[in-house]
Parts: C-alpha cells; sequence; structure tokens
C-alpha cells in the first residue's frame, strides 16, 4: 500500500498549522524560529510530494526543496545572530523586549 498525497498533503497541513500557531502566539524568539523552520519543512514536504506524486513526475520540486533548505539554513544563522546581539543589549530573548525604536 504506496501513501497517496493525500497524505503528504495532510501532515504538511499540520505541520504548517503548527508553526503558524508557533509564531502568532510564543512570545520567545527561540520558539519563533523553530516555529518558522516548521512551516519552511512544511512547504517542502510538498513540494516533495507534488514532484514525486504529482500528475508529471521530476525532479524539479525536489531541487527547489534543496534551495528552500539552504535558505532557511541562512535564515536561522542570521536569525540567531540577530538574538544574541539583542540578547546581549537586552538580557532578555522575549519577543516584546525586541522593539528597539523605545527608548
Amino acid at each position: 500500500m504506496e501513501p497517496t498525497i493525500v497524505r503528504y498533503l495532510l501532515l504538511a497541513a499540520v505541520l504548517f498549522c503548527l508553526g503558524l500557531f508557533g509564531v502568532l502566539w510564543k512570545r520567545n524568539i527561540i520558539i519563533v524560529l523553530v516555529s518558522i523552520e516548521l512551516m519552511l519543512n512544511a512547504v517542502n514536504i510538498n513540494l516533495v510530494a507534488f514532484s514525486r506524486l504529482g500528475l508529471s513526475p521530476n525532479i524539479n520540486g525536489q531541487i527547489f526543496a534543496l534551495f528552500v533548505m539552504v535558505i532557511a539554513a541562512c535564515e536561522v544563522a542570521v536569525g540567531l545572530a540577530v538574538l544574541i546581539a539583542i540578547y546581549r543589549n537586552r538580557s532578555s530573548s522575549d519577543i516584546k523586549d525586541m522593539n528597539l525604536t523605545k527608548w
């Protein structure tokens, strides 16, 4: 019994909703970064599923998923660098403390 594309789409939808919940309702910036990664992985599942099980299976979706992974790695590196810089100044990783325009 081979899994159908619907199972992959449901898995990706659940992962994306969990990531969206983490981005919108959590206060810790590390949790927000992990949630963004979860959302990007849900997109990768969709890309690979359509690439493998779509109407015209080819490798384009898998290559695009690889580029998304590279961009996600760069996003994490930049996000953690910004987090460390702000944490040194504010001594907090709470999102509400990250407003640098307040005096």
